[in-house]
């Protein structure tokens, strides 16, 4: 019986690590667009347009990735606190 209960948890623990790992990578390959894509690649693209007065390309460079940034925290603490409630990891 024991033996069939640690198999449930290591199988428990392999999907909560396979789901975090997708959401990580969704949330990292976000962070890399905007900081990478928005802020240099097509900042020349986004420039065409203004934002509060300020060029697009710009402002990610300078300040809207670093909102980004913080708003990507958040969203991984509610994603992770709904992931260890599924499999049972919440206090």
């Amino acid at each position: 019986m024991a033996n069939k209960n640690e198999h449930l948890q290591k199988d428990n623990a392999k999907a909560y690590w396979k789901e975090n790992i997708k959401y990580l990578s969704i949330l990292l390959a976000i962070w890399a667009l905007v900081s990478y894509g928005a802020g240099i690649v097509f900042k020349e693209e986004l420039n065409e347009f203004r934002l509060g007065g300020f060029k697009v390309g710009f402002w990610f460079a300078q300040q809207g990735s670093m909102y980004v940034f913080v708003i990507l925290i958040f969203v991984y603490v509610r994603i992770m606190n709904k992931l260890d409630k599924k499999y049972g990891y919440d206090e």
